[in-house]
C-alpha cells in the first residue's frame, strides 16, 4: 500500500433519513416541489436516491443548515454553489417556475 493510501481520511456518509430532509428542505427552499417533479417525470427515482447520496457525502452540512435557517421556506432562492445538488436543485426550479429547461 502506497504511503498516499495509508493518509486517506476515510468519512463515513451522513444518516440517510437526516439527508433525506436536508434534500426536502433545500428543494423547498428554492422552490422545487419534488412530488409535482416526479409526477412529471423531471426527477425519477435513482436521480432522487442520488441527490441524497450526493447530500450525505457533502462536508457543507454545517453551512446548509445555517443558509438554510437564514433563507424563508418557499422563497424560491437560488440554490447555494456549495451545495452538490445545486445544478438539478437550479434546473427543477426553473422548469417548474418558469416552464423553461
Amino acid at each position: 500500500m502506497t504511503e498516499e493510501l495509508n493518509h486517506s481520511r476515510w468519512r463515513p456518509l451522513g444518516d440517510t433519513g437526516v439527508h433525506f430532509w436536508l434534500v426536502q428542505r433545500m428543494a423547498k427552499t428554492c422552490g422545487v416541489n419534488t412530488a409535482q417533479a416526479a409526477r412529471e417525470g423531471d426527477i425519477v427515482e435513482q436521480e432522487w436516491v442520488d441527490m441524497v447520496q450526493r447530500c450525505r457525502s457533502c462536508q457543507w452540512v454545517n453551512g446548509c443548515e445555517r443558509w438554510l435557517d437564514r433563507t424563508d421556506i418557499d422563497s424560491s432562492a437560488t440554490p447555494p454553489a456549495d451545495c452538490l445538488n445545486a445544478d438539478l436543485l437550479h434546473l427543477l426550479s426553473k422548469r417548474q417556475n418558469d416552464g423553461t429547461e
